[in-house]
């Protein structure tokens, strides 16, 4: 495993896929692309009568936040982090503080 730098380019979250909440992270690195996310923490469309959410996933999407070093999530956007990758077709599962040492690996995170 290799750590490099990358700028997320994007910071969303989404219910529009198959009635759950995401939340995804756009990374971009030198000559690489990839979202970091994808993880169901909630059920719910718009229209629904019901919805959950999952209390790792609330807990997920604060690490991330505090991990990045920002206080709302839209402020992700445009910040610097440094992400733990095996190269091309790997999933980034671990990113960490640009100067900090200050990591969320969500895969051990959600595997808890």
């Amino acid at each position: 495993m290799e750590i490099e730098n990358a700028i997320i380019t994007s910071a969303d979250l989404d219910m529009r896929d198959c009635g759950v909440l995401t939340y995804y992270l756009t990374l971009e690195g030198r000559g690489w692309g990839c979202n970091f996310g994808g993880i169901v923490i909630g059920n719910g469309y718009l229209g629904a009568k019901e919805f959950t959410g999952s209390n790792k996933g609330i807990e997920a999407i604060m690490r991330i936040m505090d991990t990045v070093g920002v206080e709302r999530w839209n402020d992700l956007k445009g910040k610097y982090v440094r992400v733990y990758t095996g190269g091309w077709g790997n999933t980034i599962n671990k990113i960490g503080n640009i100067i900090e040492d200050k990591w969320f690996d969500q895969k051990e995170f959600f595997s808890e």
